[in-house]
């Protein structure tokens, strides 16, 4: 498995917006990647503008595919005003 965590920090007047196009792309990413395993969206109220995504995919080559699938990058494209800062980082080894 690849694990994937992404931190968003979202402008606070985008996030109503953002967050059901950061779903849709969760949902698409699970049910038409073979390689996407899981893909957690999580946010918390002590935290309003900030999204965390934890991601599973078969292998760093399935991540690679998914960031070059349609819908991933038109959530991209749609989202890259609304994004005050993002951080990723990967875990090639995750333990089960």
């Amino acid at each position: 498995m690849f694990a994937v965590v992404v931190e968003f920090q979202i402008n606070p007047e985008n996030m109503a917006e953002f967050l059901p196009l950061m779903l849709q792309n969760a949902r698409s990413s699970v049910s038409e990647e073979e390689g996407c395993q899981q893909f957690d969206v999580c946010t918390d109220p002590d935290r309003p503008t900030e999204v965390f995504l934890y991601e599973l995919y078969s292998d760093a080559e399935a991540f690679a595919a998914h960031q070059k699938m349609p819908h991933y990058l038109t959530f991209n494209d749609a989202v890259s005003d609304m994004v005050a800062s993002k951080q990723v980082k990967t875990y090639g080894k995750v333990a089960q």
